[in-house]
């Protein structure tokens, strides 16, 4: 692991930490704004030099920070990046100044606590990506709990609390697996919470099915996997445009990375026996998402369910362990957060005018609205996979992925590109174009602050359409690595069925 001399990725992870701080000693609304940009900022800025000097030639951790923290159970305060995490750090960094200028006039109420609560989960996400001890990622996994609860239930719609207190429960009841899973590594994993040496340990068929199960259920929930998003809809409906944002473009990615940091390379047996599994869960998922979000009248729900179906092809691509899939679902986790973080701005910024997330209630908006009916078009075609934007890459590298190995899985899932581009044209169709309707007549088009925050996603979605190698480079090397830890191929898995599954069902449960 390449040792970092300066704390850089601490310096990016607590920036906005600190600017949390500051706020508390603010009492003016405008003063906690600006502070709050500009911790967002800062932590942007600092994020660069991890992109221009990571080691693109190295599966190694790197920027590698390590210090003692309680000695007796050898857990420490260990953080660094690979290629994998990298992309993800620079998606939140990137994504967190566009969640406070989001915000700048539609939260009136408590903007402090709402500014230092955004804040504080950019920490927290940051930290989660960066953990190389399983304490220190669980400690950070758990810190955004809190503050994502107050978002939705301080800030949220009517049925806030409601929607809290489901999204609580759910990623608790994970948690409480998680945490399972990480006591039962550390005892067989010779008394250590280092993810690294975690990542070398052999570990028995038996014991694989049992942690992977729980892993299974935590990361499940997070992605959100079918059936366990039920969730979600709630959660994206209720929450703030923020809120909203911050869930789909990095919350759900969390379930997502601890498949592949977790599962892949420590419980490769395991995770090779339950792919036929998840499998036909991913499908499911691709599916039902993209059906029901071709039935929803809400703009929100809409989006909400077509998350679903996009998640679906990131574990699709994960589970076909082939180069291809793997990279195309980690570029498909970055173009989820930039597609569909842009398409929850474009339903807050038309529900600040007229409070109505009703698709009935627009229409005609290019005509009143060019500017913003301009947007929503990019990022509805980035949504449904348009060439030449960036989720044609990433959905393009799963199916490429997917066809070696399951050519079957691969057909089903094409079917949700293709409803995928029938209700998001439909949505597109009935909110932009046709008649004016006269509730929507007299709103103006997006002023400038808000330009700003949809503009530099339209040209992440054209910059990552056309040209994504800078992204799969900094990949390649990692993903490489992660799959010869998992010391199996795609043919082992291919070969791999319920009959096999069933096999260590039942020798777990004779163990």
């Amino acid at each position: 692991m390449g040792d970092s001399s300066f704390p850089i990725v601490s310096l990016v992870v607590f920036l906005p930490l600190v600017g949390a701080l500051v706020l508390l000693a603010l009492r003016d609304v405008e003063a906690v704004r600006w502070t709050a940009l500009g911790a967002t900022v800062a932590a942007l800025l600092a994020s660069l030099p991890l992109w221009s000097d990571f080691d693109r030639g190295s599966h190694a951790f790197q920027f590698v920070e390590r210090y003692d923290w309680i000695p007796t159970f050898n857990i420490e305060y260990a953080v660094g990046l690979d290629g994998i995490s990298l992309l993800l750090v620079l998606l939140t960094t990137f994504l967190s100044p566009i969640v406070i200028l989001c915000s700048w006039r539609s939260i009136e109420k408590r903007v402090k606590e709402f500014m230092a609560s955004v804040l504080l989960m950019e920490t927290a996400m940051l930290g989660v990506f960066v953990a190389l001890d399983f304490v220190l990622f669980y400690v950070f996994w758990e810190a955004m709990l809190i503050p994502m609860y107050l978002i939705i239930g301080v800030w949220g719609g009517p049925n806030r609390i409601y929607a809290a207190i489901k999204f609580f429960l759910y990623t608790l009841a994970g948690s409480l697996l998680l945490l399972v899973a990480m006591i039962a590594l550390y005892f067989a994993g010779g008394h250590t919470f280092s993810i690294p040496a975690l990542m070398g340990q052999p570990y028995s068929p038996q014991f694989q099915f049992w942690v992977f199960l729980a892993f299974f259920l935590a990361f499940a929930v997070k992605v959100p996997m079918f059936p366990f998003h039920t969730w979600l809809p709630d959660a994206h409906v209720e929450a703030p445009t923020a809120g909203s944002v911050i869930l789909a473009s990095v919350l759900l990615k969390m379930g997502g990375y601890g498949f592949i940091r977790f599962c892949l390379p420590m419980l490769p047996q395991a995770s090779a026996l339950f792919t036929p599994l998840i499998l036909v869960l991913s499908v499911v998922a691709i599916i039902y998402g993209a059906y029901m979000a071709l039935a929803q009248s809400d703009l929100k729900k809409l989006i909400a369910y077509s998350s679903v179906s996009h998640m679906g092809f990131v574990m699709l691509g994960l589970f076909v362990f082939t180069v291809q899939g793997i990279e195309g679902a980690m570029l498909q986790m970055v173009n989820h957060g930039i597609t569909t973080g842009a398409l929850f701005l474009c339903v807050g910024l038309v529900y600040d005018r007229t409070h109505s997330r009703l698709i009935a209630d627009y229409g005609g908006l290019a005509k009143t609205m060019p500017i913003y009916a301009a947007m929503l078009v990019i990022f509805s075609l980035s949504s449904l996979g348009l060439p030449g934007t960036n989720s044609f890459v990433g959905e393009f590298l799963v199916l490429l992925g997917a066809f070696i190995t399951y050519p079957v899985f691969a057909v089903a899932a094409s079917l949700g590109i293709i409803l995928a581009a029938v209700y998001m044209l439909w949505m597109v169709q009935r909110v932009a174009f046709g008649e004016v309707n006269p509730k929507i007549a007299r709103h103006p088009d997006l002023n400038l602050r808000e330009l700003a925050t949809v503009a530099p996603l339209a040209v992440a979605v054209f910059w990552i359409g056309v040209y994504p190698a800078p992204l799969l480079d900094v990949l390649h090397v990692s993903v490489d690595h992660l799959l010869e830890q998992t010391r199996l191929t795609s043919g082992d898995v291919a070969g791999l069925g319920w009959s096999d599954l069933w096999g260590m069902v039942r020798a777990a449960f004779a163990s």
